[in-house]
């Protein structure tokens, strides 16, 4: 058997911080030098919060003053002198892909001659087929390999667009994030509460719609709590949208915390009610804390995750009856709650660190020659 060869890996990034997809790339680093690959990061905005492996270009910390297109084009040189200097075997690349003329330049210019990949997060087109999705899929095609992280992505965006060369390699959780450091906020101590946690932005996140759900389930009556945690632009309006409600003294808004376990963990279950998604961590998370998920069956990711009435419920429909139904159901029905509780974690174990990072391994050694 030969053995496995060990590759020079760029991953490409526009930070290590603030999304889902800055922390699967921060993640991929961990995972494939675990695997014994030399990995380095290249971002574009000097935004680091997500642990990382390997040695890092921070073409962010280069930027001062007025960024005039003469700064940008002389940082675009260094990206290329290092790209160049370094030798990748593969460039794997996170960016969104959301101008078609800045792709045709990465592609013309700073990526030739490369083995490159690009990742695929998110199920709206114009996020990563850009606005000319026809002449954006010629440029994939010519990629080494394009990866989505979600079957939907692969089959449904990539493919129906000519890009065959396309795979799915799932985000990977960490079975160990749990038990970073975190505590209880005393507020919630001793509470019974529903838990929606990441970006504040209604345009995606639909947290109106919970908060909607919520008002008319009225499990609050029975002082359930609607916790929502998290920041963004749209955080004042929805807190003026809470306090229009009956329920207003029970949802209760946190800030953003880089330790969310234990508030995951003690919470009654953890919902999705966004618009969209590309194979969304929020419910992978929770699952693997023990905490049952209620989230709508919106294309790609959920129905990758949820086995409805297993680990969690999936609801069909964008309806506020079936969701505030879901949530009643999760908050009373005892015997249904013990038995999405007690198939939590076994059903994300295939989502772990250890497997993902195995099948990234193997993608890497049939796909460079």
């Amino acid at each position: 058997m030969a053995a496995e060869k060990k590759f020079k890996v760029c991953l490409v990034s526009v930070s290590l911080a603030t999304g889902g997809l800055e922390r699967s790339c921060a993640m991929l680093s961990q995972m494939l030098e675990a695997q014994g690959h030399q990995v380095h990061l290249l971002i574009l905005n000097d935004e680091i919060d997500y642990p990382y492996s390997g040695k890092i270009f921070n073409l962010g910390k280069l930027k001062s003053g007025e960024d005039t297109i003469f700064k940008r084009l002389g940082r675009f040189r260094k990206f290329r002198k290092f790209l160049k200097e370094e030798d990748f075997d593969v460039i794997i690349d996170h960016r969104p892909k959301n101008n078609y003329k800045r792709e045709l330049f990465y592609s013309k210019w700073l990526y030739r001659d490369f083995n490159v990949m690009y990742v695929a997060h998110n199920s709206k087109k114009s996020k990563y087929l850009t606005e000319n999705p026809v002449a954006f899929s010629k440029i994939s095609r010519k990629n080494l390999l394009n990866v989505a992280v979600s079957k939907y992505i692969e089959n449904e965006i990539l493919r129906k667009e000519g890009i065959e060369n396309s795979v799915t390699i799932h985000n990977a959780f960490d079975p160990a994030w749990g038990k970073n450091e975190g505590e209880l906020p005393k507020i919630l101590q001793n509470k019974k509460y529903i838990l929606s946690y990441g970006r504040l932005d209604d345009s995606v996140k639909n947290v109106s719609f919970l908060i909607e759900a919520f008002s008319q389930s009225k499990v609050w009556e029975e002082s359930i709590q609607l916790v929502i945690l998290g920041g963004g632009k749209d955080k004042e309006m929805l807190e003026k949208l809470a306090a229009s409600k009956a329920c207003s003294e029970q949802i209760l808004f946190l800030p953003f915390t880089k330790s969310p376990f234990e508030i995951i963990k003690n919470a009654r279950c953890v919902t999705l009610t966004s618009k969209y998604e590309g194979f969304p961590m929020v419910l992978v998370e929770s699952l693997s804390l023990g905490t049952p998920v209620v989230s709508l069956d919106i294309i790609s990711g959920p129905s990758e995750i949820v086995q409805h009435q297993k680990n969690g419920l999936l609801i069909a429909e964008r309806s506020l009856p079936l969701f505030s139904k879901a949530l009643q159901e999760i908050c009373f029905d005892e015997t249904l709650y013990q038995t999405l509780k007690e198939n939590t974690k076994p059903s994300v174990e295939k989502f772990s660190m250890q497997v993902i990072s195995e099948k990234w391994n193997q993608t890497l050694q049939h796909a460079i020659r």
